[in-house]
């Protein structure tokens, strides 16, 4: 039997903004433990955002993750020997998640000099709905789509 599943630890709110959600990011964006070196990355980012962008940083970045953030997504299930890719709805946890994790890992996979840099040019494409983030988002929706006759398969 397995145990019971552990606890949520509460997010301590970031020192600027006063949001768990930037707390949320800036732990996903951290290297090696270096926290304070995580914010001044974001801090930064947000900065160069908001003059490409002449408006606010912080807006333009929450905007950039509600357009990179999943509805459906493909769980595969082994059913009779073959394995289905079945569309799922995705948990609201979750959902914030992938959502972090697409925008962290493909600012890093971007080319620019400053990690600020690369996370400020990804924020901005995905605010205007472009950029890999926001393909990779796409895409898993494609799958979904695609893959709609197996969905009466769900568990």
């Amino acid at each position: 039997m397995r145990k019971a599943q552990a606890k949520k630890l509460p997010l301590a709110p970031d020192p600027k903004f006063n949001d768990k959600l930037v707390t949320r990011f800036v732990n996903n964006l951290m290297w090696e433990g270096k926290k304070s070196g995580a914010y001044t990355i974001f801090y930064t980012a947000l900065d160069k955002v908001a003059k490409m962008t002449s408006e606010d940083g912080y807006e333009v970045w929450k905007k950039a993750l509600t357009n990179i953030t999943p509805g459906v997504e493909v769980r595969s299930r082994r059913i009779g020997g073959a394995t289905f890719q079945i569309p799922a709805e995705v948990r609201a946890d979750r959902k914030v998640s992938l959502s972090i994790k697409w925008m962290v890992r493909y600012s890093r996979e971007r080319n620019g000099r400053s990690m600020a840099d690369k996370l400020a040019n990804e924020i901005v494409a995905a605010s205007k709905g472009e950029g890999a983030s926001y393909k990779k988002k796409e895409d898993t929706h494609r799958m979904a789509e695609a893959n709609k006759a197996f969905a009466h398969f769900r568990i």
